[in-house]
């Protein structure tokens, strides 16, 4: 018995490590700029926004302030009435040489209200390639440069994990830790082996591609369009990509509320979309590993206070140092927000398998294997302001 808790304890310990190796080694560091690939190609940005966020006035100067010789924003907006316009329109006139539109609208293609703001956004944009962009990607001068320089002759979707930044507070940080060296870095390890997985934070679409496969109205085929999009790109027998490092999002203050709340929604979407890649996250982080080894040293005569040491050093010293290498953030309250996290995966884990509804943004979504459901207000006609 004891035989099997140790070699079940050292596989976790290697395989948490093995995903770091292959993280840090597909990784560049953060803020590398990109090859200069071919920048006269046209592109559409796409960017569905709701609200004014913490960072909205900075993350909007980053889009209209992309190197890149042709480039248009297309803002996508459900209500007429929302107050982030304004600021939209302010970023524009102080930089009128980007070319920029604002369209209002909500068209219900989908149980996802993203994939329904970006409809009407798609269907205007004027150039083969289009990135579809959250609100809250910081976007840096060499974006469309890093999306592109990950486009290989295989490649049917370029995308960026979200990285987490600018913290604010000690929930912030547990944020950060969940965004960075435990999703990013899997999803990073995931594609090294051949497992791309799309993301929906910044995605680089090849328009006529997508267009002759149903369009962006494929991605609803599932409640999330990353989900959605993984499945299509495979199925046309091409890979998801993801770019050689990811783009910032700026998190501010974050309460527990806040990251229990997000983390349930995309454990619910993980589980309810890839239910076979899903089900082993609750062997992540260090509790199962620290339980079996202190299995184990109960059987033994190995002291338990040494087994847990010995495990705690072998899961948290490797992510840190990943983080230090990559430059990504790093404070004192890191290594106690990893610890913090890694005991919210099982009750997250648990919560992803239950039917309970959701919240994304004011909107309730009932998220189901076979039905997903969107409960808000009726249609939208498109208008352009």
């Amino acid at each position: 018995m004891e035989n099997i808790l140790v070699v079940v304890w050292a596989a976790l310990i290697l395989a948490n490590l093995a995903s770091i190796l292959l993280a840090a080694l597909r990784l560049s560091a953060n803020g590398m700029a990109a090859a200069a690939p071919k920048r006269d190609v046209p592109v559409s940005v796409v960017i569905p926004v709701r609200g004014i966020e913490a960072f909205t006035r900075e993350t909007l100067a980053n889009a209209f302030a992309i190197d890149w010789d042709s480039y248009e924003l297309i803002f996508c907006v459900a209500d007429a009435g929302d107050p982030v316009i304004g600021e939209i329109r302010a970023a524009s006139e102080a930089r009128p040489d980007v070319p920029m539109q604002v369209l209002v609208g909500d068209h219900r293609i989908s149980a996802n209200p993203k994939l329904n703001n970006c409809y009407k956004g798609w269907q205007a944009a004027r150039h083969e390639w289009v990135v579809l962009a959250d609100s809250n990607v910081l976007m840096p001068p060499d974006y469309i440069a890093r999306l592109f320089a990950a486009w290989r002759p295989k490649t049917g979707l370029v995308c960026s994990t979200p990285l987490g930044a600018r913290p604010d507070g000690f929930w912030a940080e547990v944020e950060c830790v969940f965004l960075n060296t435990l999703q990013t870095r899997w999803q990073y390890a995931g594609e090294a082996i051949g497992l791309g997985f799309a993301q929906g934070k910044s995605m680089l679409w090849n328009k006529p591609l997508l267009d002759a496969n149903g369009g962006i109205q494929a991605l609803a085929a599932e409640i999330a369009e990353d989900a959605a999009a993984t499945k299509l790109v495979r199925r046309l027998g091409r890979k998801v990509h993801l770019v050689a490092s990811p783009f910032a999002q700026p998190l501010g203050h974050r309460t527990a509320d806040d990251v229990w709340a997000r983390q349930s929604r995309w454990g619910r979407l993980r589980r309810v979309t890839f239910p076979l890649f899903f089900t082993p996250e609750i062997l992540m982080g260090a509790l199962p590993p620290l339980l079996i080894g202190l299995c184990a040293a109960a059987v033994t005569d190995v002291g338990m206070a040494t087994v847990a040491a010995a495990t705690l050093i072998a899961i948290y010293l490797p992510e840190i140092l990943l983080a230090y290498a990559k430059n990504w953030h790093l404070s004192l309250m890191t290594l106690p927000a990893m610890i913090v996290r890694d005991l919210m995966i099982p009750a997250v884990w648990f919560r992803s398998w239950m039917q309970k509804p959701v919240e994304w943004r004011g909107n309730t979504m009932a998220i189901g294997t076979r039905f997903s459901e969107l409960k808000e207000a009726p249609t939208m006609p498109q208008s352009e302001l």
